[in-house]
């Protein structure tokens, strides 16, 4: 869907297909698998392609399992390291391989042919899932396990972590922006009908989900864009559906807190999204109704800070969550400048559990002193926030680092602009463009960062 490929024809340009031949490369964690060499036909050359793959995945990344290295490279079940490489004539093997049921089939029915399907498993989980469409068009074995979503799950089980963007501006449909392959792919078109589409979203990424909330002609709706199926579909509405909430998500799970229904009332309600199991599960009221709030995770607890009781009360006061106890606790002057009516819920983002916010008033990023609750100025944002009152602006977390995505106008016209910059690294002088996306307006209407 994202894209198309064909290993049959490794010199096509770039131009008519995101897939390139070349070298493997290891980055973050993520090991490319578009290096493959053209697959010959033969029978020999198919299985020293995918020994020659395991091989590599293994070697450039050092933080494998102990034993899965082992097992691949010291075993004397199928081969040498040598015959791995292709490098001496073996004897096709006829063993039956454990993680699947091949009732004793050759192997070249196993995903990577001489490998037990555990092993190959955990190498595939290396692979970029940037990579799973074009993996897909593989075999039929390889389409189904790219439909079924195990890998992501493997993935999360050895510490193994993407961080994607998606976004939606004012001249495109959705799109995501893959940081490590400098890649962006565009979403199909979601089936909304025209109410949805023209008006007011939020947006969280959770798991493998991407959740738009939304109002239709019947009322609040919740579109789901799946990164496993690859579409949209409805999501189930929450207990007490509402908008302008506050939300993060953590993992499989999210939180939402606060917001209005659809009579204008401000909640005090919240309810937890597993996105695992599909349902939403009410939670104990916050202290305070709120709305125009934002949420987040921070040392395993969630939090919910800024906003307004109502259209002219605005809160300095912020609400911990926390999730063993079940059980908040508000915590005084933890947002200190509060709210306008016209002004975007806090612009923050939570890095190795450091919150930052953006103050759209003096363009600055600010840090939160947790001991002593209070905010210092770190430094100057990459773009004005203050022209429309925090609005079209988006600031979140991407792994390690901060992101601020924004709109500029210039001579090339209406451009998007991924600015990154990681706190921890204090020989960062300046942000860093992260990627410039032409033709896509000036204004970003929805922002979320999934990571799987």
């Amino acid at each position: 869907m994202f894209f198309s490929c064909s290993f049959e024809k490794p010199k096509r340009k770039r131009e008519e297909s995101d897939c390139k031949s070349g070298a493997m490369v290891s980055s973050q964690g993520c090991v490319l698998s578009q290096g493959l060499t053209p697959f010959n036909r033969g029978h020999g050359s198919f299985q020293t392609n995918w020994y020659l793959l395991a091989y590599m995945l293994v070697a450039q990344n050092g933080n494998l399992l102990k034993d899965v290295k082992k097992s691949i490279f010291d075993s004397e079940m199928y081969m040498t390291s040598w015959e791995r490489l292709g490098l001496k004539k073996r004897k096709p093997a006829h063993k039956t391989q454990s993680g699947g049921d091949y009732d004793g089939q050759a192997s070249n029915d196993c995903l990577l042919p001489g490998l037990h399907d555990d092993m190959a498993l955990d190498c595939l989980a290396w692979t970029c899932r940037s990579d799973y469409p074009s993996l897909s068009c593989l075999s039929k074995r390889f389409k189904q396990l790219i439909g079924s979503g195990y890998l992501y799950k493997l993935r999360r089980q050895l510490g193994i972590v993407e961080h994607w963007v998606y976004l939606a501006c004012s001249l495109m449909p959705w799109e995501a922006f893959d940081p490590v392959r400098q890649r962006w792919m565009r979403l199909p078109r979601m089936p909304c009908d025209d109410c949805f589409s023209s008006a007011d979203k939020e947006s969280l990424a959770v798991g493998t989900q991407l959740l738009v909330f939304g109002r239709e002609l019947s009322g609040f709706a919740i579109w789901m864009y799946s990164l496993v199926a690859r579409d949209w579909s409805r999501c189930p509405l929450m207990n007490i559906p509402r908008c302008l909430f506050g939300s993060s998500s953590h993992g499989e799970i999210a939180i939402v807190a606060g917001g209005s229904d659809r009579h204008g009332h401000v909640l005090k309600s919240a309810e937890l999204y597993n996105s695992e199991m599909g349902f939403w599960e009410a939670l104990p009221d916050m202290n305070l109704p709120r709305k125009l709030c934002s949420g987040f995770f921070m040392d395993g607890k969630f939090y919910v800070i800024g906003g307004m009781s109502s259209n002219a009360d605005s809160l300095t006061c912020g609400e911990e969550y926390n999730l063993e106890t079940r059980t908040w606790r508000r915590i005084r002057n933890m947002y200190p400048r509060g709210n306008r009516a016209a002004q975007s819920p806090p612009l923050v983002a939570v890095v190795n559990n450091q919150l930052y916010a953006a103050d759209e008033s003096t363009n600055e990023v600010k840090i939160y002193d947790k001991i002593n609750n209070t905010w210092n100025v770190v430094r100057a944002l990459p773009v004005r926030a203050d022209s429309y009152n925090g609005w079209g602006l988006a600031f979140k977390a991407c792994g390690d680092k901060l992101l601020v995505v924004g709109g500029r106008r210039g001579p090339e016209g209406e451009v998007i602009v991924l600015h990154s910059w990681g706190p921890e690294r204090g020989g960062e002088p300046d942000w860093n463009v992260l990627a410039v996306r032409e033709r896509a307006g000036a204004f970003v209407y929805n922002c979320a960062v999934m990571g799987c």
